[in-house]
């Protein structure tokens, strides 16, 4: 029953990436549509990412209540309704007003799964269930480069979407009473010690501030990837718009296989270790994507941001119950994803505006930016929790 479970939960962050890397390759077309600036899409992020910064603040009031397979089940629906929302908006308004629910269920559905999984099944399986995000966000940017240039549109590849997504959200729903089944005397054991705490309690928890810190940063480098890398490939790079969503989906499939890997050296390897070498592949990545070579080898080096970036966000949330106890980490889980949410709301936007104002040739040093903070603020959580175990 656990396997069956967790199979379920797959299948639901597959659901989770879809959304993800479909507002961003399709908003070439999207503001060419509606007669846009470029920097428009910034006020969509914003809203899906207030979104969820909220859900992912109350996610362990709302899990504790209701069960973190109805959480996930009603906030998967929500996506779905979402999705379709915006392949049905007329104009930059309704696409916003469609941004709030889209958010709200995301939040919910990361805070909830990353947290059972960590608590439940093995590191391994957590680098796995952000894989199959990883295919999540792949598969948007194909779907939208097989019907972009057709009749449908951008529109067609978001009705797609909903499609996908309304599936999956009926998964969850048939398969409610599993969930009792698959880890009942371990999930009794974790409600009983699971303990709620406030934000400013969470706050001056040793070595939580510096984790926040990885998390904005990580999750910073990929929506900003994923948010404007096609736009940076046709704006800069001087790259069609349909080879641009293409490339972009390589993107995507790097981040996929990171994780992919990331779980297979879990066998191996500690979470940090992992980390470790994932940020050098990063590094060499970023250095990459910043020299002046040629749309090709710009696209290659996307990839590899993803190839070393994708294990960072499944370690950080495995760490969490040994960092912090197991007894605390669904509160904690809150805050990290809500931090989260503030680098994926915040580090797009600006990216949108400076490369509206000056171009977008700074995306690459943006990038390196927040790379450099987060090797910095690595070595400094490593010393802090050391320090505390001992």
């Amino acid at each position: 029953m656990a396997t069956l479970l967790l199979i379920v939960i797959y299948i639901s962050f597959i659901g989770l990436g879809i959304p993800d890397s479909l507002f961003g390759t399709a908003w070439p077309a999207i503001y060419a549509d509606f007669r846009l600036p470029i920097s428009f899409a910034s006020f969509v992020s914003i809203i899906i990412s207030s979104g969820t910064i909220i859900s992912s603040l109350i996610s362990a009031k709302v899990i504790n209540r209701f069960g973190t397979n109805k959480v996930s089940a009603f906030s998967t629906a929500m996506t779905a309704l979402a999705l379709l929302g915006f392949s049905l908006s007329a104009n930059f308004f309704l696409l916003c007003l469609c941004a709030v629910p889209l958010g709200l269920g995301a939040g919910a559905i990361d805070t909830a799964l990353n947290n059972y999984v960590s608590l439940h099944y093995s590191a391994t399986h957590m680098s796995f269930l952000h894989c199959f995000y990883g295919i999540g966000v792949t598969v948007s940017p194909y779907i939208l480069s097989l019907v972009i240039n057709s009749s449908a549109g951008w529109r067609g590849g978001y009705q797609i979407a909903f499609g996908i997504q309304l599936c999956i959200a009926l998964i969850l729903f048939l398969t409610l009473s599993i969930w009792k089944k698959a880890h009942s005397q371990d999930t009794g054991e974790t409600e009983q010690a699971t303990k709620t705490l406030p934000f400013r309690e969470i706050a001056r928890i040793p070595g939580v501030k510096l984790m926040w810190c990885l998390f904005i940063t990580s999750c910073a480098i990929e929506c900003t990837c994923g948010g404007w890398g096609s736009t940076y490939l046709v704006e800069y790079k001087h790259m069609d718009a349909v080879t641009a969503a293409r490339m972009v989906m390589l993107y995507y499939m790097g981040m996929a296989l990171g994780r992919f890997l990331s779980g297979i050296l879990a066998a191996r390897l500690n979470s940090w270790q992992i980390i470790r070498i994932g940020q050098w592949i990063l590094g060499i990545a970023l250095i990459g994507l910043l020299l002046p070579l040629s749309s090709g080898i710009s696209a290659a080096c996307l990839f590899m941001v993803g190839l070393g970036n994708g294990p960072m966000f499944p370690n950080f949330n495995y760490l969490t119950p040994q960092n912090f106890g197991a007894d605390i980490s669904q509160s904690v889980m809150g805050t990290q994803m809500a931090m989260s949410y503030i680098g994926i709301m915040v580090a797009p936007a600006v990216c949108g505006v400076l490369g509206q104002f000056i171009n977008m040739g700074i995306f690459p040093v943006y990038l390196l930016a927040f790379y450099v903070i987060m090797i910095i603020a690595t070595k400094r959580v490593k010393i802090i929790l050391a320090i505390q175990k001992d």
